[in-house]
């Protein structure tokens, strides 16, 4: 991949897709890179279609508009499919994650995307089993992590631990952490 690597998250309000761009920024940050991290808000509600931005960067970023022609695709909500037009922009050699129970052969031919690569990981499923809720945006890192290599699982849980460890309780952190790291093991390319 480049020098800047641009994502664009597309979940429902509520899911956590706004939080899991910022947790991947303050991945970079750890890991001495430039970042920005930043939603696209509008009268959004709970559950209404949302979107997130991430930049990360070898170098300064100097760009301040949102991001039209992404690296990366992550879809947090899988019914989003049908309704927005999640691969708008992506880059022909672009990375399409989708959180889903079919496989990444069915979610090109539901998208017709040809081109570069699309990964799936049922991160919903994971979520209800790990976590007792469908919040699927630490599933949603571990599968990130391992579909572009942007970062190590180790640097998501570390900065999930760090992040969450404050305003949650042990356990929970734990089993965000078990989340990530069965998504990370289960994300399938195609």
């Amino acid at each position: 991949m480049s020098k800047l690597i641009e994502i664009r998250w597309h979940g429902r309000g509520g899911q956590g897709a706004v939080t899991a761009g910022k947790v991947l920024a303050e991945v970079a940050l750890d890991n001495g890179r430039y970042f920005q991290a930043f939603p696209e808000y509008g009268p959004e509600r709970m559950g209404a279609p949302i979107r997130a931005f991430t930049r990360i960067s070898d170098e300064p970023i100097h760009l301040h508009c949102q991001i039209e022609n992404p690296d990366v695709v992550v879809v947090l909500d899988p019914t989003l499919l049908g309704t927005v037009d999640v691969i708008e922009g992506l880059r022909k050699d672009g990375i399409l994650l989708v959180n889903t129970s079919a496989s990444p052969s069915e979610v090109r031919d539901e998208l017709d995307f040809r081109t570069g690569r699309v990964f799936t990981v049922d991160a919903s499923h994971i979520a209800i089993e790990t976590l007792g809720r469908e919040i699927t945006n630490t599933p949603m890192l571990g599968a990130l992590a391992r579909a572009t290599g942007l970062f190590d699982v180790a640097s998501i849980v570390e900065q999930v631990r760090h992040r969450f460890g404050k305003s949650m309780k042990a356990d929970l952190v734990e089993a965000n952490v078990a989340a990530i790291r069965r998504a990370a093991e289960e994300v399938k390319e195609g």
